[in-house]
């Protein structure tokens, strides 16, 4: 099934209609819409130059998830294996969620310990109450138009609870996949991680390469609870036609810890701050990210923190690279409320530019409003090292291989915080 381009009120009560949801949830919808129309596209930024009438907004023609890769349809399923997504399943992961399109397509938990784990449209028809408590209260419907068009139209993604004291032996992990031309991605995904429990969750995103833009405007909530502990690594590998304008917001309680592992490498545009609320006391907040822009792409990224709780902590390291033309800028916020005391926060931006054509800005926004915490802030930018490179070229390597390990040495720092596969699936990328 393929539902119109056109956005409007008829439009989004037959979406939630065809997804048999509750009354509060059309109403919701609709006031995301309202608000969608009254917004305007960000004032800081990369361009953003695309007609909301050319996006597709549901695609879906596929019958309800599979647990069993026998069972979905050849070609989507020959999709995801010449991804290396159906190997890595049963090899790496405690569980998999595989969106195509609109919805998801594939679902399965591989542990036997007692989480949930489902699609966040499952998710809402079989834990109802445990859905409200947490939709829309990290990340509001009326912070900017992307967060409305996500409540307007919001389609698949994940949705995860480990209960008390729960720690899983392997991650569990989510695909994206868009291959439709100019559709629109809108997954809404909420993680609740429980006192004293912790979760390592992969998120892996790609898209086929068309002549028209498409737009990707996910939206994420993450609670970390006392004691817990997150981890959330991301590789986007986006085709250079998708506009990827996101918003992840994690909160932490007391003695918690939050972390985000950030590979930006496709798109042609990226906007997209990985947060962290430190509200309790003790909580801990970082964010380590490559964003990698070559010709036509222009990935602006970064991260944000803010310290509400006594004695937290917090570091950011960005990593960018551009080339060929290419924009990567850092944007970042850091900010040590009043009452956090005893804070330090920790702030480190690097760039390497690998040609003249190149460019990379930062805009930090560092913040302290009391007098007994501290932020550090670090910011370098050069080029690739001609030295390097002739001493590379004088042992054999052609200069194409002495950029790529340049370039591999230069993000070695967030490498090693990814899982094997996945450090592999960069240096791939990367080479590519």
């Amino acid at each position: 099934m393929i539902m119109k381009k056109s956005l409007s009120k008829e439009f989004i009560i037959e979406l939630s209609k065809r997804k048999k949801e509750p009354d509060w949830m059309l109403a919701f919808r609709l006031q995301s819409y309202e608000k969608f129309k009254e917004l305007e596209n960000p004032t800081f930024g990369p361009l953003i130059d695309f007609s909301f009438d050319e996006i597709l907004y549901y695609k879906n023609e596929h019958e309800k998830n599979k647990d069993n890769w026998d069972h979905v349809d050849k070609m989507v399923r020959n999709t995801f294996c010449n991804l290396g997504v159906i190997d890595a399943e049963e090899k790496y992961l405690d569980g998999v969620t595989n969106q195509y399109e609109s919805e998801v397509i594939y679902h399965k938990q591989n542990t036997d310990k007692d989480i949930i784990f489902l699609s966040t449209d499952e998710a809402l028809q079989k834990y109802p109450e445990l859905f409200k408590e947490y939709f829309n209260h990290l990340v509001k419907y009326d912070e900017n138009k992307y967060t409305a068009l996500n409540g307007a139209v919001w389609s698949g993604g994940t949705f995860i609870y480990i209960p008390k004291d729960t720690k899983l032996d392997r991650p569990l992990q989510s695909y994206f996949r868009i291959d439709t031309e100019s559709l629109g991605q809108f997954e809404r995904t909420i993680i609740i991680v429980d006192e004293g429990a912790s979760l390592e969750y992969i998120e892996g995103c790609t898209a086929r390469s068309y002549s028209k833009n498409s737009l990707h405007a996910g939206v994420v909530e993450i609670y970390v609870k006392k004691n817990a502990t997150m981890r959330y690594s991301t590789i986007q590998n986006w085709s250079t036609d998708v506009y990827n304008l996101v918003t992840k917001r994690a909160i932490v309680g007391e003695s918690g810890k939050m972390e985000w592992i950030d590979g930006n490498i496709g798109s042609k545009v990226t906007m997209k701050y990985p947060s962290c609320i430190l509200e309790g006391d003790y909580a801990v907040g970082s964010s380590i990210s490559v964003a990698y822009a070559k010709k036509g792409q222009s990935l602006d990224a970064g991260a944000k923190m803010i310290h509400l709780g006594k004695y937290t902590k917090s570091n950011i390291l960005s990593k960018s690279i551009a080339e060929n033309g290419g924009t990567a800028n850092y944007r970042g916020t850091t900010k040590i409320t009043k009452n956090a005391y005893g804070s330090v926060a920790e702030v480190k931006c690097d760039t390497i530019l690998i040609d003249e054509k190149s460019k990379s800005d930062t805009y930090p926004t560092n913040i302290v409003e009391n007098n007994n915490s501290s932020i550090s802030h670090e910011a370098s930018v050069s080029k690739v090292d001609e030295e390097k490179l002739f001493y590379l070229m004088s042992r054999g390597l052609t200069e194409d291989r002495a950029k790529e390990l340049i370039i591999t040495g230069f993000i070695s720092d967030f490498k090693k915080e990814l899982p094997m596969e996945y450090a592999v699936e960069l240096n791939r990328l990367v080479k590519e």
